[in-house]
């Protein structure tokens, strides 16, 4: 079991892994966990720090270690910073999330490359003023980590779909059929409700982020199929727990297989994003 040292001085990790529905924990012994307050309040549990493959990661449930945070009710801001706290670099972040598409199956992976978001929460960016940055999220998603997430899937050989669009819905409901039809007409291929904020909060503070979206229903079912029924809670958890050791398959390759240094242009997002400067 991992030791808590709430009063010890922070460890560092370049690496964060954000555990979604599903990944509450993913260490199983020698794990530092650290308790970090920060002025956006307290993130979503205590964060532990451990080794993979000879690299310190953080990991951190976004629902807390037992799922009592709800989407809408996750403190985004205060996660993302004390993390930024611990010195990460780079977030990968791992989300279940629905089918849009009939071609897109339960159990796949998916690498998002764009979103599309639906929520409506206030608690969206660090500089709410009077420092004023407009960041660009038009490739918001790590294109050097895909790229290692890609050969490390079909090493382990990972159903994957390399590219898609995420939308993001506020929840904690799931989607009606004519909110699917909707964002399927926008472009959207696969659903889920925490990737904004929290994808964009990273960007912010100059990380790099990508996504391991594991499908695990069809969201309010298909159009023409009665075959398929709209989505439970149960369905959910029950196709996760069945991806959940190719996931850590994979989140272990990539903690090894990553560049120490980082050649993306994630790290400068910032550089020009400034309308004034404090």
């Amino acid at each position: 079991m991992a030791e808590s040292n709430p009063n010890t001085a922070l460890p560092n990790a370049k690496i964060a892994i954000i555990g979604g529905s599903g990944l509450y924990s993913l260490f199983e012994e020698g794990a530092q966990e650290v308790e970090i307050q920060t002025k956006y309040g307290s993130p979503s549990d205590k964060i532990s720090v451990g080794k993979i493959n000879g690299k310190e990661v953080a990991f951190l449930p976004r629902h807390g270690i037992k799922h009592t945070i709800p989407p809408h009710k996750i403190n985004y801001k205060a996660n993302i910073e004390a993390l930024a706290q611990l010195g990460v670099e780079r977030i990968i972040s791992t989300t279940a999330v629905g089918s849009l598409s009939a071609d897109i199956d339960p159990g796949m992976f998916v690498f998002p490359d764009q979103f599309i978001n639906f929520t409506h929460r206030s608690e969206e960016t660090f500089f709410d003023g009077p420092e004023v940055a407009h960041i660009s999220t038009a490739d918001p998603y790590c294109d050097e980590i895909r790229s290692v997430a890609i050969d490390d899937s079909d090493t382990i050989n990972i159903n994957y779909l390399d590219r898609a669009t995420l939308v993001t819905i506020n929840g904690p409901r799931f989607s009606t059929k004519s909110e699917s039809k909707m964002f399927r007409s926008l472009g959207g291929d696969i659903i889920n409700m925490t990737q904004y904020p929290e994808i964009t909060l990273a960007r912010e503070k100059a990380m790099c982020y990508f996504s391991i979206a594991i499908v695990t229903d069809y969201d309010s079912g298909l159009e023409g199929r009665e075959d398929i029924s709209p989505v439970t809670t149960d369905d959910v958890n029950k196709k996760f727990a069945e991806s959940i050791k190719n996931l850590r398959l994979l989140l272990n390759s990539l903690a090894k297989d990553i560049p120490e240094k980082r050649s993306c242009t994630c790290s400068h997002v910032l550089d020009n994003a400034f309308m004034t400067k404090m």
